[in-house]
């Protein structure tokens, strides 16, 4: 009897082959590192059915044509260009959700992590020994003296320690980049996770729900041969500021962090401004004052232009408009900070807690204002 077409079998022969695992690459300036990494990754995956999606910040050194060239070739090779964000977390994160793999693994671009133990790490979740696999430089045989710098070192060991403490991670190297995951857990936290920072592990473990099994393999992390490291002196405070949302239960944004920081900044500067126009230009005191709030206001702008809202860094003629806008939200917050300052004071006459709680308000204010106004997506 003929086969009609509902009662057809399908033919083996045109079904995909299951794509096993997406291993997603963050990128900035690292065009000397593509083919490299491609090449390691098809040496160490062979006989796994895999794909790499490298997830650019629109490098301006050809980072994205030569992942391109490359991908016209090779259908293993994707990628998603982020044009006006910033930040390696929110990147892993976009790549991680646009993958077609049940697993996923993060892998930065500077060949620093060992790919021969992806392999290994796969295994483990598929044979369902572990949720999370971790590529570590301080458990058993794995090590970060040649890739790290002795600082460097210090200063990771250090937030290891005081993570594990705070938010009881328990693992030997929560501030690695390079580990494996389910697709389907990165699908349930995503919207708890903050896309701005380094260190999106920490923040995968800290908001994981209990009952997530993780496991740890030691590699020796290597150093970069090509390009240079993307970690400066802000990795520190977004470190920080990430530690502070996740023991607040995601109360306080770690953005939040930086931007009170840049305020405690700005009142010195405030403070050097009016004694300097006071003394130096024998102003006023109320003269002073408003020449101390701007000058304030100004050098607070800027440097939270440059650092607390950098994936959203104003240029050019917005540069103005930015300014201006922030100048009527700093002054607006001013009146916020004495109105609630004066209403505690009747309540409490205690001028330390009134001045604190209308400090607060101020920040909260011009936090939230700012960021839907002065720096608005």
């Amino acid at each position: 009897m003929t086969e009609t077409q509902t009662e057809r079998p399908l033919r083996a022969a045109n079904l995909p082959t299951r794509l096993q695992l997406s291993v997603v690459v963050p990128t900035y300036c690292e065009a000397g590192n593509i083919a490299s990494m491609i090449s390691a990754l098809d040496a160490a995956l062979a006989g796994i059915n895999w794909e790499v999606i490298f997830v650019d910040d629109d490098s301006p050194d050809g980072t994205m044509s030569t992942i391109r060239s490359i991908g016209a070739h090779d259908g293993r090779v994707r990628a998603l260009r982020r044009v006006g964000r910033r930040g390696l977390a929110g990147a892993v994160i976009e790549g991680m959700l646009a993958s077609g793999a049940d697993i996923v693994a993060v892998v930065d671009a500077d060949l620093q992590h060992d790919e021969k133990l992806l392999p290994e790490m796969l295994r483990d979740i598929e044979t369902g020994k572990s949720d999370i696999v971790i590529g570590t430089r301080y458990d058993q045989t794995g090590d970060a003296s040649e890739g790290f710098s002795a600082t460097r070192r210090v200063s990771s060991m250090l937030a290891t320690t005081l993570t594990n403490m705070l938010l009881k991670t328990n693992v030997s190297d929560p501030m690695s980049g390079f580990f494996m995951l389910k697709r389907s857990l990165i699908d349930t936290i995503a919207p708890k996770l903050s896309p701005g920072g380094f260190k999106l592990l920490l923040d995968i473990l800290a908001s994981a729900p209990s009952g997530v099994r993780v496991s740890e393999k030691p590699y020796v992390f290597r150093p970069r041969k090509v390009g240079q490291s993307k970690l400066d002196g802000l990795v520190i405070a977004d470190f920080l500021g990430l530690l502070l949302t996740k023991t607040t239960g995601n109360l306080v944004p770690p953005r939040f962090f930086l931007f009170a920081l840049v305020g405690a900044t700005g009142l010195i500067i405030h403070l050097a401004a009016l004694r300097s126009a006071i003394v130096l230009a024998h102003a006023s005191f109320n003269e002073a004052q408003i020449f101390a709030a701007f000058v304030a206001m100004t050098f607070n702008f800027f440097l939270n232009n440059a650092l607390t809202f950098r994936d959203r860094r104003l240029s050019g003629v917005d540069i103005i408009s930015g300014l201006l806008t922030f100048y009527v939200v700093c002054s607006v917050g001013t009146l916020a900070n004495i109105g609630v300052a004066d209403l505690v004071y009747n309540h409490d006459p205690n001028w330390w807690r009134a001045g604190i709680a209308g400090a607060l308000m101020a920040a909260v204010f011009n936090y939230a204002a700012s960021s839907a106004l002065t720096w608005r997506r």
